[in-house]
């Protein structure tokens, strides 16, 4: 029986010109990105007929395209104009998650290997994904590891890291918990299987200090910026397990959900804080006065 391909929400994809329903069929058995792995892409959020930082998510996706070997075909405002088109497509009552992406079709002359830049392609996918988060998140200490950047294109937010996350969840959901809190191979914590994350103590929030080995995210940096801003005490640092089981809170951010409280961690239980619902409320205010600003 073949596998059904259709997408699980209403889905909307810009490639080659025009706009595609559904889930078409870009990539072939002798693509370059199906063999091989040559694929970068980002994701922005769209919900409440706001679209935060949506200008950095495409400033980053050809940044990681560079960093593959690809060459960037969009510029990052052609990028974001096609998003907002995209989104007149839905219903405006569901969030929607906003994934540009780039991929290599052929391997470079003399290597099938290494990608050639002049095949890069160009895809725009938009799609209806509730945001999620709510009620908190329970994390374990993940058995498995982040390359480094000599072992790993880790400063490219690209597909070909991401198996390495999902062996994280699943191992981690396999042992009761929905996330993973993940260390580098020097054993110090970095982020989440899939989010970046913080720690409040006595009041100081503290993040694992950006080392090249995670993606250190838009929504990280704006959170950091917004607490501060408001205050806080916000320090980057190296970071061990033991501080994270020591701290009065811990949540994570990042683009897909934004900021979730974390409620267990391994056999430590928690509850969402003041400072998590303060980065929350500072995030969403942020998002809806600058929205209304540029109106």
């Amino acid at each position: 029986m073949a596998v059904d391909t259709s997408p699980r929400s209403t889905t909307w994809t810009h490639v080659d010109g025009e706009w595609l329903s559904g889930n078409p069929p870009l990539i072939g058995p002798t693509s370059h990105a199906m063999w091989l792995g040559s694929t970068v892409f980002d994701g922005a959020r769209w919900f409440d007929g706001i679209a935060p930082d949506l200008d950095l998510h495409c400033q980053r996706i050809n940044r990681s395209a560079l960093a593959m070997g690809l060459k960037p075909v969009k510029s990052a405002e052609e990028i974001a104009a096609l998003a907002w088109e995209g989104v007149e497509k839905f219903d405006g009552a569901t969030p929607i998650y906003i994934k540009p992406m780039y991929w290599g079709e052929h391997g470079s002359p003399g290597s099938v290997v290494s990608v050639d830049a002049e095949s890069t392609r160009f895809a725009l996918c938009l799609f209806e994904a509730p945001m999620g988060g709510h009620g908190g998140t329970s994390l374990t200490v993940s058995p498995y590891r982040r390359p480094s950047p000599e072992t790993a294109m880790t400063e490219a937010k690209t597909g070909s890291l991401y198996p390495n996350s999902g062996r994280m969840i699943a191992e981690a959901r396999g042992r009761g918990f929905d996330n993973a809190l993940v260390r580098d191979l020097n054993g110090n914590v970095v982020e989440t299987a899939s989010s970046n994350v913080f720690l409040v103590r006595d009041g100081v929030v503290m993040t694992p200090a950006a080392n090249r080995t995670f993606l250190a995210g838009i929504t990280r940096a704006r959170v950091m910026h917004l607490l501060r801003k408001a205050g806080f005490d916000v320090v980057e640092a190296t970071l061990s397990v033991e501080d994270f089981l020591a701290a009065d809170e811990i949540f994570t951010t990042g683009n897909y959900s934004k900021i979730v409280g974390v409620i267990r961690l391994d056999d430590r239980n928690l509850q969402e804080g003041p400072v998590t619902r303060k980065a929350l409320d500072l995030y969403m205010d942020w998002a809806h006065v600058r929205s209304e600003s540029e109106e």
